[in-house]
C-alpha cells in the first residue's frame, strides 16, 4: 500500500496528501499553497490557529476540524463547516477517520489539561498518522496503538524535550517518528538530531517545504 505524502511546512505544520489535501496547524506558509480539503487545528495559540495562514488555504468546500475555542477566531473565514472536537472522540470527516488524543502540559502552564486541547490520529490511505499537538509526554500516550507515523514536538520550553519525546515513542512504538516544533519559535535542528539519536524506531527528519 502506498504511503500518504507527509510534508513538513515548518514548526508544527504539515500537509498530508492522498485523495484529499489535509493541513494540520498551518503556520507561516509560503504562497501559493494547495487549497485545503480539510484543515485540522489542535488549539488556539497563534502559531497553531493562524487566521492569516488558514485564510490562504480555505475554499467554500473546506472543512475545519478544531476545538471550540478556535471557533470564534476563524468564523469570519468562508469555508464549508466546522467540526468541533474534544479529547477522546472518534469521528469521520469526508472519509478520513479522526481520533482525538489529549494534549497538555504536565510540568508547565502553557497548555492546561482543562483546556481540552487535542492531538489527532488520522487514518489516511490505511495509515494511522498521529500529530501530537503541543504536549508533554503524557500518560495517554502509553495507550497509543498501531501508529504508523508519529509527528511529535521535540523543542522543550512549551512542549516535550527531545529526550522526553524519545521516551514517549519508545513506549508506544510507532513505525516512523517525525520530529516537529523546532526551527521557528523555539527549538533547533539539534533537537531533532538528539531525538533521532535516542528514539528506537525509524526517525525521519524532514526538510521544510
Amino acid at each position: 500500500m502506498m504511503e500518504p505524502k507527509i510534508e513538513w511546512l515548518g514548526h508544527a505544520s504539515f500537509r498530508i496528501s492522498d485523495s484529499k489535501i489535509i493541513y494540520i496547524d498551518p503556520f507561516q506558509l509560503k504562497s501559493p499553497e494547495a487549497d485545503a480539503d480539510i484543515i485540522f487545528v489542535t488549539h488556539e495559540h497563534f502559531d497553531h490557529c493562524s487566521i492569516d495562514d488558514i485564510a490562504k488555504l480555505v475554499t467554500p468546500n473546506t472543512i475545519i476540524v478544531t476545538v471550540p475555542d478556535c471557533q470564534s477566531k476563524l468564523s469570519s473565514l468562508q469555508f464549508k463547516k466546522f467540526v468541533l472536537v474534544e479529547p477522546d472522540k472518534v469521528c469521520d470527516v469526508e472519509g478520513v477517520k479522526v481520533e482525538t488524543v489529549p494534549a497538555y502540559n504536565t510540568n508547565k502552564k502553557f497548555h492546561p489539561k482543562d483546556n481540552n486541547w487535542v492531538g489527532f490520529i488520522l487514518t489516511v490511505d490505511g495509515k494511522r498518522i498521529y500529530h501530537a499537538g503541543d504536549t508533554d509526554y503524557i500518560p495517554e500516550m502509553n495507550e497509543l496503538k498501531d501508529i504508523d507515523f508519529a509527528l511529535v514536538p521535540v523543542s522543550g520550553t512549551y512542549v516535550m524535550t527531545a529526550e522526553e519525546a524519545a521516551k514517549a515513542v519508545n513506549k508506544f512504538k510507532p513505525k516512523v517518528a517525525i520530529p516537529m516544533h523546532y526551527g521557528s519559535i523555539v527549538g533547533e535542528k539539534s533537537d531533532a538530531d538528539k531525538f533521532k539519536e535516542l528514539a528506537e524506531c525509524e526517525v525521519r527528519i524532514l526538510e521544510k517545504v
